[in-house]
């Protein structure tokens, strides 16, 4: 393969001229230095230079030094060796174990595929064990749910139930992607899965927030690869879940400023929806197996309206939104019920039953927010007998949705509980009828 030569360096963005022969855009270059830098070509800004990303950040780069075209884009290891592991998003451990003995490898851009399409079937519910979450959310398979909140508000908590409860089932391959979180909250994860005997149902993804944006930025798309190889070639139903959405964003966000692009709306870069679109158009599902996705997303400032967030939320079937004026009441989880939605609360997949109850509670809690503001002012008691009726319902409900998780019983004195679908409904009705 022709050869390039570094003409500078400004962070993670290095400048190779070429005399002939571009590389192509995504294709990965390797300098001669002493750790051999993969290079990622990010543009062709004129006819004989690349515009590239040093992906580790290798600081051993020098000016002057030859860079060779390899002919492919950056690939990561795919294959059953990676359950049970925790690797980076170039596939190399991270959990203190020897490097995965991984003969397959598969590229980390591309397309989501189109030669396989997901038959028309009758949609599985499948349940988590948490009520709030299966009546108001159904968890479907191959669709994606979208788990909302400010900065410490139970984000990762209720990610970590999700992933005992339904991991404990063992249906399905679970694969965690830990997108610029913090590096207490990976080993927390790792632990916990690791101490109930789940790793062995899992793979971990991580790039956390030590590390610089371009490995940040890969990470979800790693996980993609990974999740498309046991779909595809395992046919294995993938359970995927990606801590934090807002995260991958923000890596990419990175990535645009040192790269110098003129920023769109609220700073964000400015491939902000094909950012987005192109990492959940592949967590799809065919004729061979599905990817169920839990993403949360941090809100910055706890603004819904933030350009970010409401990219993300319009690619998801279901947003549980946690509020921290909930989580103030001491209630876990802290759902804001008023908020949270979903698309597939209808009568054809979660029953006529569970779909009745859901609008009769919607309109409970409705009148409670209504009713709020009045009951400050004047006292419960002042209300008239019709409206307190339907509050102390409302109230009881909000108690009804508290519920304490599994992976929260070393921090708190209650063990942990888990609701079957029927006994979430029979709950209800109990309540409101």
């Amino acid at each position: 393969m022709s050869q390039g030569v570094v003409r500078s360096i400004r962070e993670l963005v290095v400048l190779v001229e070429f005399d002939e022969d571009l590389p192509e855009i995504n294709e990965v270059l390797v300098a001669d230095n002493r750790g051999h830098s993969q290079l990622i070509v990010d543009s062709l800004p004129s006819g004989s230079t690349a515009l590239c990303l040093n992906v580790t950040g290798e600081s051993s780069l020098q000016k002057g030094q030859a860079v060779t075209r390899t002919g492919k884009g950056l690939e990561i290891p795919v294959g059953e060796e990676l359950i049970g592991r925790v690797v980076d998003s170039l596939g190399r451990p991270i959990d203190g174990f020897e490097v995965p003995k991984v003969t397959d490898h598969r590229p980390v851009f591309k397309l989501p595929s189109k030669d396989k399409k997901f038959e028309t079937r009758k949609p599985e519910i499948l349940e988590t064990g948490i009520k709030v979450i299966d009546f108001f959310t159904p968890f479907v398979k191959g669709r994606k749910i979208g788990i909302i909140g400010g900065a410490g508000v139970g984000k990762t908590v209720l990610t970590m139930e999700l992933i005992h409860n339904i991991a404990a089932s063992g249906s399905g391959l679970s694969l965690f992607a830990g997108i610029g979180e913090r590096i207490r909250e990976g080993h927390e994860l790792y632990e916990t899965l690791k101490g109930r005997d789940l790793l062995k149902n899992t793979v971990m993804i991580f790039g956390q927030m030590d590390q610089n944006p371009v490995i940040r930025s890969l990470v979800g798309l790693s996980a993609a690869t990974v999740s498309e190889y046991f779909r595809d070639e395992k046919s294995k139903d993938i359970l995927f879940f990606a801590d934090n959405m807002y995260r991958y964003v923000q890596a990419k966000n990175e990535v645009s400023t040192i790269l110098e692009q003129v920023p769109s709306e609220g700073g964000y870069q400015p491939t902000m929806f094909s950012d987005v679109k192109m990492l959940q158009d592949r967590l799809s599902s065919n004729d061979l197996g599905s990817i169920t996705a839990v993403q949360t997303i941090y809100v910055p400032a706890d603004d819904l309206s933030d350009p970010a967030v409401q990219m993300i939320q319009h690619e998801l079937d279901s947003t549980i939104v946690l509020s921290r004026q909930v989580a103030e009441q001491g209630i876990r989880p802290a759902v804001d019920l008023a908020r949270t939605s979903s698309s597939l609360l209808s009568p054809d997949i979660v029953g006529d039953r569970h779909y009745v109850l859901s609008v009769q509670v919607q309109a409970i809690l409705q009148k409670y927010q209504s009713l709020k503001g009045i009951v400050a002012i004047i006292g419960e008691n002042e209300l008239s007998a019709e409206d307190r009726a339907e509050y102390a319902k409302a109230k009881k409900l909000v108690q009804f949705f508290s519920q304490h998780f599994y992976v929260a019983e070393d921090q708190s004195a209650y063990k942990g509980e888990s609701f079957s679908r029927e006994e979430t409904l029979k709950g209800i009705e109990e309540i409101i009828i």
